[in-house]
């Protein structure tokens, strides 16, 4: 059943799914804070949806600045109901390549960043006993990729946050969903979001053909996700987790058949080790 005139709180509204999501909830007669680390990249929302929309700047990595923008929302809508956690980055480099402070950086715009809006929003949602949190993943999040191994680690980490929060914050009327994206043509691709670490040259024939590989998947439409989103959010039951696209579920089945046989490959021996 649709439910109009939402109150959406939006991380990285600026570009790729925020920017779409923003715009498809405001077309629809939702009232969108909409929120980038650059406030001019977004000021345009102001110019065409006037008093349905809030644009403030908002760097998540600053726990401060996300418990005011969270403020700041709720002050001027008087409600949140939707809370997107969509900002965010992919480290490219190997395993052995990226510096550690390229990683917490990495985990501090990815792990923290969206744990700090959740952290300043739930008073709220506990408050209103309802609302309904979001977190923008991957298909990664199931599975691993060289080269992008550590933003890999952070959907992990990622998807666990969300599904612990899922069970703690159901008994206040909370929902959760994790979204899952396959490959799509967005702006993850561009410089904006992709950050590059250190060079060694033994892995460059590796991350060529890595990188080469990429160009070779399908991707689906960005303009064609926003009736799946809403679909998620105006279900009484929403799932915790939701693959975007059509070719998450077939991988995801092969990828968990490979690791059930192999754990079953080595059940006796496992067993051995219960004392």
């Amino acid at each position: 059943m649709t439910q109009q005139n939402r109150i959406w709180f939006i991380t990285g509204a600026s570009r790729g799914f925020g920017k779409v999501w923003t715009e498809a909830a405001l077309e629809r007669g939702d009232k969108v804070v909409a929120t980038a680390r650059k406030l001019e990249s977004i000021s345009h929302l102001n110019k065409k949806y006037g008093d349905q929309v809030l644009t403030l700047a908002l760097d998540v990595t600053k726990p401060e600045q996300v418990k005011d923008a969270v403020n700041k929302a709720h002050e001027h809508f008087g409600k949140l109901d939707i809370v997107l956690n969509n900002a965010g980055y992919s480290l490219v480099g190997t395993i052995e390549e990226a510096s550690a402070d390229e990683i917490r950086d990495l985990y501090e715009t990815n792990i923290i960043g969206p744990v700090s809006v959740i952290q300043a929003a739930l008073p709220i949602l506990r408050a209103q006993s309802s609302g309904h949190i979001l977190g923008t993943s991957s298909n990664i999040g199931h599975f691993t990729l060289p080269v992008i191994g550590y933003y890999s680690s952070s959907k992990w980490a990622f998807e666990a946050i969300h599904e612990s929060l899922a069970a703690e914050v159901k008994q206040f009327g909370i929902k959760v969903t994790i979204i899952e994206p396959g490959a799509y043509a967005t702006e993850f691709g561009s410089q904006e979001s992709l950050k590059f670490s250190g060079n060694i040259e033994a892995y460059d024939d590796f991350k060529a053909e890595f990188i080469k590989s990429l160009s070779t998947f399908e991707q689906g439409d960005p303009k064609a996700t926003p009736q799946a989103l809403f679909k998620v959010i105006d279900d009484e039951n929403p799932p915790l987790r939701f693959n975007l696209g059509s070719n998450n579920l077939p991988l995801i089945k092969e990828i968990y058949t490979d690791r059930i046989a192999l754990w079953e490959s080595w059940d006796e021996v496992s067993r051995s080790a219960q004392g």
